[in-house]
């Protein structure tokens, strides 16, 4: 019992770690400034059941999946780099804060971002994808398989909590600290999608160079 407990909490440090719902909640403030609050509650709680299926179905098929659409790890990651620099790029030049949504257009502005790029691949990106990978090849057992679902369970929970206080940090804020927030983490997000979009690249090219 006490071994399982140990290793649940390496696989819940793990997940959250990568995942790092607090360095999200930014950009979550700046995408949803235009919607209500139970729209901001729901975009969250999809976004995060959104991450927890894509990590699950991973967990379990990601080999096979990977193999049968022939591609890896590494490509998935320079198409997320190039997600999060068009992203970027929009909050450096406050276009996010600028967006007033309809009432007509909110159900689909919600699910698209919640799906796309919060979901996946803010949330269930490369990173989080191949640790779930790893993470199960390395669970033999029934029951270390459970404490693995149940740490990516619990890890989308309190993505999910987090998520929602960024509500409350909003109103503080008003309207100049979001726009101020907006560009300071449009910059840092374009700065990780290069190092993502060149993490992914170095050994693609490595391997068709054949450079060890």
């Amino acid at each position: 019992m006490h071994d399982l407990l140990t290793t649940g909490l390496l696989y819940f440090t793990s997940f959250f770690s990568i995942i790092n719902p607090l360095g999200v909640m930014p950009v979550f403030m700046t995408m949803t400034a235009g919607i209500s609050r139970q729209q901001q509650r729901r975009t969250a709680l999809k976004a995060s059941v959104t991450a927890f299926c894509t990590l699950l179905i991973f967990a379990f098929a990601g080999q096979v999946l990977f193999k049968f659409f022939g591609i890896s790890v590494n490509s998935f990651r320079m198409v997320g780099g190039i997600i999060f620099f068009i992203m970027g790029y929009d909050m450096l030049q406050a276009r996010l804060g600028t967006i007033r949504i309809d009432e007509g257009s909110v159900k689909k502005y919600v699910d698209d971002i919640s799906i796309t790029p919060l979901g996946i691949p803010m949330l269930a990106g490369p990173g989080a994808i191949t640790n779930s990978l790893v993470l199960m090849e390395d669970s033999p057992t029934i029951e270390l398989k459970a404490v693995l679902i149940f740490a990516i369970v619990f890890t989308m929970f309190l993505t999910y909590v987090i998520l929602l206080g960024s509500g409350g940090i909003m109103k503080v804020m008003g309207e100049t600290g979001n726009k101020v927030m907006m560009k300071l983490m449009g910059l840092i997000l374009m700065v990780v999608a290069v190092e993502f979009f060149f993490a992914g690249l170095k050994p693609i090219l490595q391997s068709i160079l054949h450079i060890s």
